[in-house]
């Protein structure tokens, strides 16, 4: 790549559709600042990244997501490091189903903080140095239960709705600093937790062509914005 090198920020780093971006940016020559809960996976990950793209520079901290405290202290100690971020991913996320009548005390409290809070107090972390620099893209991992409510979302689909909401609203008041904010909403994205569904991986999108979609709209024109992007299994949701 030409110029200076590019950095990226993924939350929830080391699985599924985090890897995948983290691993598709770390290929074209960015520099991959990540977070996630599992202290083992990350050294794994960082282990292997090094050794397969010796040309990057790596960041990966142990974060919960839905603790700002730890989001802060993860922002900070990034920006310190390198100074600018080029492209920030929130895609941490739980995924806990339930009746809005019938789950457990608290569920909406958990799902807010880990879907929701996460985004917003990691957004607001980096937007000073992508203001000063005015530029930047911010994309935001939804879903399509963003969309639409379903039979067992519960609290899941309010804070899905939430996250588009946060999506909708950033983008409006970043428009005057030349940063782009886009909404990915997935369907059915095949990952570890899928493994014993006893659904055909066929029937699942692949983590990876999440991760293409969001290289292809970062490297589109400076005068072009993505707003929101739906990407289902060509079946249809499962």
């Amino acid at each position: 790549m030409s110029g200076l090198p590019k950095n990226i920020v993924i939350s929830g780093c080391t699985r599924g559709i985090g890897y995948a971006i983290a691993e598709l940016f770390a290929s074209g020559g960015f520099n991959v600042a990540g977070c996630a809960r599992s202290e083992k996976d990350l050294l794994h990950m960082q282990t292997d990244f090094e050794k397969r793209f010796p040309t990057c520079n790596f960041l990966f901290a142990c974060c919960d997501m839905s603790k700002a405290e730890e989001v802060k202290t993860f922002a900070a100690s990034m920006i310190k490091a390198w100074g600018k971020v080029d492209l920030l991913v929130n895609n941490a996320g739980v995924f806990l189903p339930g009746s809005i009548y019938t789950e457990e005390e608290g569920v909406l409290e958990t799902l807010l903080a880990a879907n929701v809070h996460s985004a917003y107090h990691l957004t607001r972390s980096v937007l000073p140095v992508m203001i000063k620099a005015q530029a930047g893209s911010i994309f935001n991992i939804c879903s399509v239960a963003s969309l639409k409510a379903y039979e067992n979302g519960g609290s899941y689909c309010i804070s899905k709705f939430a996250l588009l909401g946060f999506s909708k609203q950033l983008r409006e008041e970043m428009k005057p600093h030349g940063i782009k904010v886009t909404a990915i909403m997935p369907g059915a994205t095949y990952t570890q937790s899928w493994a014993n569904a006893g659904i055909p991986q066929s029937r699942f999108m692949p983590a990876s062509d999440i991760a293409k979609s969001i290289w292809d709209i970062y490297h589109l024109s400076s005068t072009t914005d993505v707003e929101e992007v739906i990407l289902r299994p060509q079946f249809g949701d499962i």
